[in-house]
This record gives structure tokens, C-alpha cells and sequence, in this order.
């Protein structure tokens, strides 16, 4: 069952704790779903600890919804999801994502294997995989290449009609530049640069 992300990114207002404003201190700036529009349970477990099937630690999860949540983030939360149907909310500056540590990797497993039938390219797999591969995973695709496990990076090859990717599972692999997750980044650095990094922050609900 898949698990969707919604949310956007929201900046602190200059103008908090100055005489002459008196709105909200936290401002919506964009939502979520331009930026970023993949399902990957694997970056939402790093990132908030939802669906975190591979044992990433994760980098803030469960902190909710923050208490001085701009009302326009909070009106298109609930418009996306629903009062009643957001779960596994929380929130991230940039300043915790500028600082990720990319060695970090997964608990309980190594790797991403994707396989699909060249006769048929919309019948795509995907598991994580531990070490040693388990039974079940090599019946269905058959043995590694011999030099898997001394490459970096993705590892494709062909067994019969199927066509198979094998990813290990690192934090670039999950938020890195073949993902959408750069967008996101990009216009929350640049927010930050007028900001401050801990004045730009993101914030998600699932369902």
C-alpha cells in the first residue's frame, strides 16, 4: 500500500517581535507537490520515520504539526488530506537538512532491487533487500551478477526477460539528485539565504 506526502514550505517573518507586525509569524510559501510528487517509503523514513521499513534513522520524527502553524498551510493541509485523515505529521528546517549526515545508513537492510518484464515495462517490482539476499527475492529474479557487491552506485542487468536495478541504499540513493527531493532543497536554501536557516522549515502529513 503506498503512502502519499503533502505539505510545503513555510519561512518565519522578519518582521516577529518587531512593533510594526502583527501577523502571523510563520508564512506559507509553496506547497509541497510542484517541488516533490514521488512515493518513496525509503526517503520518508529517513526524513520523518513513516513507513520506515528499511531502519533508517530517522531524522525528525513525530514531532506533529508545529504549534504556530501558518493558517494557510494548515487550510491546504486539510483541504489535500482532511481534518480527520492527516497522520505521521512533522516538520524539518533547513537547517537540520543542511546538516544531514550522507553516510548514514539504513538498519536492516542494504539495498533497493527494482525488476520489470521487458515484454511488459509497466510490470515494475521494488523491495528492499537485506544481506544475504533472501530466498524468495532470488526465486523471483535469480542470482546477482558475481561483482555486485564490489560496485557503487545502481547495478542493472538482464536475466532472461527480466530487467533488473539493484540500489544501495544510502542517503543520496534516497534524497539525492535522482529523486525530487533537490527541488525541495533548492527553494528552501534559497529561502533560507534570506531568512535564516532555522527561519525556513518544511512541514508534512501523510496518508
Amino acid at each position: 500500500m503506498s503512502t502519499d506526502i503533502h505539505g510545503g514550505i513555510e519561512f518565519r517573518h522578519p518582521g516577529v517581535g518587531t512593533g510594526h507586525y502583527d501577523g502571523e509569524p510563520w508564512v506559507a510559501a509553496m506547497d509541497l507537490w510542484p517541488l516533490y510528487d514521488q512515493s518513496d517509503h525509503a526517503a520518508f523514513g529517513h526524513l520523518f520515520g513513516v513507513r520506515n521499513h528499511a531502519g533508517f534513522p530517522p531524522l525528525t520524527p513525530d514531532r506533529g504539526l508545529p504549534a504556530d502553524l501558518s493558517s494557510g498551510m494548515r487550510s491546504m493541509l486539510e483541504s489535500e488530506v482532511g481534518a480527520g485523515s492527516l497522520w505521521g505529521a512533522s516538520w524539518v528546517s533547513w537547517a537540520e537538512l543542511a546538516a544531514m549526515d550522507l553516510a548514514t545508513a539504513p538498519d536492516h537492510v542494504v539495498g533497493r532491487l527494482t525488476w520489470r518484464t521487458t515484454s511488459r515495462p509497466s510490470s515494475l517490482n521494488q523491495q528492499l533487500v537485506s544481506e544475504p539476499w533472501p530466498p524468495a527475492v532470488r526465486s523471483a529474479v535469480g542470482e546477482p551478477p558475481a561483482d555486485l557487491h564490489g560496485a557503487k552506485g545502481r547495478v542493472e542487468w538482464t536475466n532472461g526477460e527480466l530487467r533488473c536495478t539493484y540500489e544501495w541504499l544510502t542517503i543520496p540513493a534516497v534524497v539525492g539528485p535522482d529523486t525530487h527531493w533537490p527541488h525541495v532543497f533548492a527553494v528552501m536554501k534559497a529561502l533560507a539565504g534570506r531568512f535564516g536557516d532555522d527561519g525556513v522549515r518544511l512541514v508534512v502529513a501523510f496518508d
